[in-house]
């Protein structure tokens, strides 16, 4: 358990404003550092066999401008590739997504540290209404986030293929969202959410990620 927490403490996440082709956004913000150079976290990233082991099987014309989908029904266009400190690319869940282009967007950063690390920084742009915001908060993508971000610490130290399914009905996998998403709370409250709607929003992002076991 505690090298997963270690993992969660690594992050530094903040909740703020942003803008995407359709308007103003949300963004939910997460940055920390990767014990690995910047080339082998550019390649996690980016390379399909490596992405299908920490975040989801991907498919697609995975270069500048062509469009890929993960086996989960998330989709969207390459937008900027500039090996290996930048990825950008349109972030849409759904066929009916389609109809409203420009509304969500992710943005990863590399920077080689001084150490032969890696410092990495990922920004999700979006622009959300009812229910999500008003009912999650940051916290409704933030957790997923921290979710493959772990899983993506632990193919950088030589893990294997992340089972999420397995390790989110853990005991191990239900406290790191119960502390992810009272953490993505604190990145709530210090942009000025209100205490009340926090609170809610922290209690219904844990019952959606990890609801009461049946």
């Amino acid at each position: 358990m505690k090298d997963v927490l270690d993992e969660l403490a690594a992050a530094r996440r903040a909740m703020g404003r942003g803008g995407v082709p359709a308007g103003e956004a949300y963004t939910v913000e997460l940055r920390r550092r990767y014990d690995a150079q910047v080339d082998d976290v550019w390649d996690a990233i980016t390379d399909p066999e490596r992405l299908r082991r920490w975040l989801k099987p991907v498919t697609g014309d995975l270069r500048l401008g062509g469009k890929f989908e993960l086996d989960g029904g998330e989709h969207g266009e390459i937008l900027r590739c500039e090996p290996p400190r930048l990825l950008k690319v349109s972030w849409l869940y759904g066929p009916e997504a389609d109809a409203w282009p420009g509304t969500s967007e992710v943005e990863v950063r590399l920077a080689p540290g001084p150490a032969g690390d890696t410092e990495f920084e990922l920004v999700h742009a979006a622009v959300v209404g009812e229910p999500s915001f008003p009912t999650y908060g940051p916290g409704a993508g933030g957790v997923g986030w921290d979710l493959a971000l772990l899983a993506l610490a632990r193919l950088l130290a030589g893990g294997g293929v992340a089972d999420h399914e397995e390790f989110g009905n853990s005991p191990e996998g239900r406290e790191f969202v119960r502390r992810s998403a009272a953490a993505w709370g604190q990145a709530h409250l210090a942009a000025g959410g209100e205490p009340g709607h926090v609170a809610a929003a922290v209690e219904a992002t844990t019952k959606f990620y990890a609801p009461d076991p049946t």
